[in-house]
């Protein structure tokens, strides 16, 4: 019989942080699922610890060459999933005892939201609440959030989510071209899909700490394919003022960084793709301005521009 929630759970060389994430799975009070734990390519003590897991049915471990790309990776998990719905856990990450309890409770109540988040808390590397002026408490409204999304009124975390498994069979899971940002780029595409359940309560805990990988111009690029592949598939066409303006905050974002880098051509090419849908907003030659300045212009150049866009700024521009 299949398990009501499959539980997916990625990992790669976390043995400081995965028996935790295992541990807070294990003490769910809500009992009727299966883990597929999928590891890309761990090797020495964290290969070895995964070993002693596996107890199947209820517990697989999927070996898979390894990739870096988590989308690959989950994907690999979502094929082998069973059960009616998917949990998504990531390896340095818990869980509250009645997290999935509770989701699927509600769930249960409504039965036309297929897909499910709760409020998110993080924790440090060794455990401890983050306390912050920095950190944000996101809500977690229920119902039609492609807007709140897009404006960053509230947030998704991966690990809070759970979601039909047949929607994802649907929207065809993770984009693979993806290295960073796949979760947000498939939150887009569920939340223009249908409504989602929101459980308000700080039921999933994230940890932040210096593990966490990935360069900044790899985070802008894919960014910018998140937003630009919303725009192609028409997600919420009254919100196409909305992505415009995210699209161009993306494209210069992402030349500035790759001047910064010193990758000239780069530079060009991004802000010449990002013309047809940029050329109308001030923001996009401003940024285009400062970035070509940044990868081409002398020192005495840039500090003129930057007492310009300085000038601007203070006088509301």
């Amino acid at each position: 019989m299949s398990p009501a929630v499959s539980i997916i759970l990625p990992t790669f060389n976390r043995l400081e942080f995965i028996p935790a994430a295992i541990e807070s799975v294990l003490a769910q009070s809500f009992t009727d699922w299966e883990l597929i734990v999928a590891d890309d390519g761990s090797s020495g003590d964290t290969r070895s610890y995964l070993q002693t897991l596996a107890d199947p049915p209820r517990v697989r471990v999927i070996w898979l060459a390894h990739t870096g790309k988590p989308s690959v990776v989950r994907n690999a998990a979502l094929r082998a999933a069973r059960g009616e719905y998917v949990a998504f856990l990531d390896s340095d990450d818990v869980w509250l005892p009645g997290k999935l309890a509770t989701q699927i409770a509600s769930l249960r109540r409504h039965p036309k939201r297929q897909w499910s988040y709760t409020r998110f808390a993080q924790l440090d590397a060794t455990g401890h609440p983050r306390a912050s002026a920095n950190i944000t408490d996101w809500p977690a409204p229920g119902g039609w959030i492609l807007e709140k999304l897009l404006k960053e009124e509230t947030v998704i975390a991966l690990p809070s989510v759970i979601v039909s498994r047949q929607l994802l069979r649907e929207l065809g899971g993770f984009d693979e071209e993806l290295v960073m940002c796949e979760d947000d780029e498939l939150w887009l595409r569920l939340a223009a899909h249908g409504e989602i359940d929101g459980v308000d309560e700080p039921l999933t805990l994230v940890r932040r700490h210096g593990q966490h990988s990935g360069s900044d111009i790899a985070a802008w690029q894919d960014r910018r394919r998140v937003f630009d592949k919303a725009a192609r598939a028409g997600a919420g066409a009254e919100h196409a003022a909305l992505l415009r303006k995210l699209r161009v905050a993306m494209a210069t974002g992402l030349a500035k960084s790759q001047a910064a880098s010193g990758e000239r051509i780069n530079v060009l090419a991004t802000l010449l793709s990002s013309v047809p849908y940029s050329w109308r907003h001030r923001e996009w030659w401003l940024g285009a301005l400062a970035a070509t300045a940044k990868a081409f212009a002398p020192a005495a150049v840039q500090a003129v521009i930057r007492r310009y866009r300085h000038r601007e700024i203070a006088h509301g521009g």
